[in-house]
């Protein structure tokens, strides 16, 4: 297809205002799936998007548009709207031109709302807003007009307001995309440069990597070189996504689409890695991707120790098709063999967590997450730690200083008082509110990371009635009073269950801790003792009841002395018991750090 006909874009929008819905819609008007195919969320092919009712990867699809007797190939890629899956966004928009910014009726703009905004303006991305949801009964359509318009200088009346789920004037969508989004710039007699955006392993056909071409084009299966890593593959197929895969032998500047490289090894292509022709290679690769710094951390074993080259394999095809995961391997004297995670919020691990145990079959363990530490030893050397054994001895240590970032809160009025009593419970500091008009306010203030990414997002949400929205950014290290706690179950420590937290939380903390591994520990034939400390200060302590046998059920009436026997008899025993006695500790007792504050 001629250039100028072709239209990039991508749909962004904050979590929940409709993108997928509106998605659904644009495939149906341009017929690019029937009726009888169409089903909720289309794009949304994992089983987890459909449950959780979240978008969580960003999916391509090419649909064909006839606009005043012409024909337009649209590219679209639907993005998530969640904090913790902003890479997604970024990366797809550096596949498009422009942008379908959608902003719900009832609710205005929000958090995530101005964060994938700004990440598109970035990018001089065509930004085309469009207002969905007006027929729901707290519509205020002329409202959200206004904000957009003092937002971003588009005229008010020029904004398309919809109803997605309806699919109420849906069309003018499509036509304010065709007319406003430019064309792909691109070089059709260039040698290949195709840009990877997404990636995903297929048994049969190996890598599949979704591509945007931006120079030359792809006839048939040529040899191809990956250029950061200096493979070559010899693709099984090359073709479009409509949106099930669908060969086409060409792909061509300005194109989005798909290659199946035919490569066995997960290691062998990187999203962000520019694919040319073997044959004639470009002189120099195109920019890419930032690498994503993760903000949250955790240990991952299997539960049987057995299945841990299946937990590695699994990791290695699940990073290819989730960029933003990191991970190396690591030891736990309770756990064994296992590897600490990056993670981009605890939302993000959840679904890794879930996709392991669905998609790959295993029965694993998480650890505690925990965010990355710089810590400052008295020989002036800086480590950065993410977890609890990584920490030195505490006479090394000059100061530990945790990560704050900068948090912005989009709230109605009535709530500002519950939501500054949750930041400054969680040692945030306020730094400013801004009326956004009448009825809404942004506060911003600052607040160390380690109190945001354990459930600060679901009790934001409840004490707003779901209102408030959120979005945060890394500012600076600051030097803080932070202690290891550790947890240790019969004397001996479980480092597996060690967290590193503020000293002022630490007995409330250890506390908590104790009394939830006091109701989970099975009592054994011994007492077993459950204490927290800091360092070689235990701070609190209970104790999970030995089962006792009755010894003295066949003694009645007679000499006392033969009482006193027996029991120390079984005293004995519970010593020698004790001594030798290992403690099985559940799986439960790892989790249930994780759940602590949702109590």
């Amino acid at each position: 297809m001629n250039l100028d006909h072709i239209r990039n874009i991508s749909i962004i929008a904050h979590i929940d205002h409709g993108k997928s819905t509106l998605a659904d819609r644009l495939l149906q008007m341009t017929g690019t799936v029937t009726d009888r195919e169409m089903k909720e969320q289309l794009l949304d092919s994992m089983d987890l998007e459909r449950e959780k009712g979240v978008t969580i990867k960003a999916s391509a699809v090419r649909m064909i548009y006839k606009y005043q007797g012409e024909e337009y190939e649209i590219n679209l890629i639907d993005t998530p709207g969640h904090v913790d899956f902003s890479y997604e966004v970024s990366r797809a928009l550096q596949a498009c031109e422009g942008a379908i910014l959608v902003v719900d009726a009832s609710q205005g703009i929000q958090a995530q709302t101005m964060a994938h905004l700004f990440a598109a303006l970035e990018q001089n991305l065509t930004i085309i807003p469009v207002i969905n949801k007006i027929d729901l009964p707290g519509a205020m359509p002329d409202e959200v007009a206004q904000e957009i318009e003092d937002l971003l200088g588009v005229p008010a009346e020029d904004i398309p307001r919809i109803s997605a789920k309806a699919g109420t004037n849906v069309e003018a969508v499509l036509e304010q995309v065709v007319q406003q989004v430019p064309p792909p710039k691109g070089d059709l007699n260039a040698p290949l440069r195709a840009l990877v955006f997404d990636c995903q392993y297929d048994p049969y056909k190996g890598v599949i990597a979704y591509v945007r071409v931006v120079d030359g084009q792809i006839n048939g299966t040529p040899a191809l070189l990956a250029m950061s890593t200096g493979k070559t593959m010899e693709p099984l197929e090359v073709g479009v996504l409509t949106p099930a895969m669908l060969a086409t032998n060409s792909l061509h500047a300005g194109e989005v689409g798909y290659i199946a490289t035919g490569l066995k090894s997960v290691q062998d292509l990187d999203v962000g890695d520019t694919i040319t022709l073997a044959s004639k290679p470009a002189q120099e690769r195109l920019p890419g991707y930032k690498p994503m710094k993760p903000m949250v951390f955790a240990g991952l074993y299997p539960s049987n120790p057995d299945d841990y080259g299946d937990l590695r394999d699994a990791l290695e095809k699940l990073q290819l098709n989730d960029a933003a995961l990191v991970y190396e391997p690591e030891t736990s004297q309770a756990l064994g063999f296992g590897f600490r995670l990056g993670f981009l919020g605890l939302f993000h691990m959840e679904i890794v967590q879930e996709r392991l145990e669905r998609e790959y079959d295993l029965d694993i363990i998480f650890t505690a997450p925990s965010v990355e530490y710089k810590v400052v030893k008295t020989d002036g050397t800086v480590l950065a730690i993410d977890s609890p054994a990584q920490l030195p001895d505490p006479t090394q240590i000059e100061r530990i200083e945790e990560p704050w970032c900068e948090l912005r809160i989009f709230t109605p009025a009535e709530y500002i008082g519950p939501v500054l009593d949750l930041v400054t419970k969680r040692r945030g500091e306020l730094k400013n509110q801004n009326w956004l008009d009448t009825k809404r306010v942004e506060i911003v203030c600052m607040i160390p990371l380690s109190e945001i990414i354990v459930d600060f997002y679901n009790e934001l949400k409840a004490r707003t009635r779901g209102y408030a929205s959120m979005d945060y950014t890394l500012d600076e290290y600051r030097p803080s009073d932070m202690v290891k706690l550790d947890i240790l179950v019969n004397h001996q420590p479980v480092d597996a269950l060690s967290v590193i937290v503020h000293r002022d939380d630490a007995y409330h903390k250890g506390q908590k801790l104790v009394s939830k591994m006091k109701e989970i520990i099975p009592r054994q034939m011994f007492t077993v003792p459950i204490q927290a400390a800091i360092g070689n200060k235990v701070i609190s302590r209970a104790n999970v009841q030995a089962l006792r046998k009755d010894v003295l059920s066949k003694c009645y009436g007679g000499d006392v002395t033969r009482k006193r026997k027996l029991l120390e008899k079984q005293k004995a025993g519970k010593k020698r018991m004790k001594m030798v006695g290992q403690v099985e500790i559940p799986q439960e007792a790892f989790m249930s750090v994780l759940r602590l504050e949702d109590e």
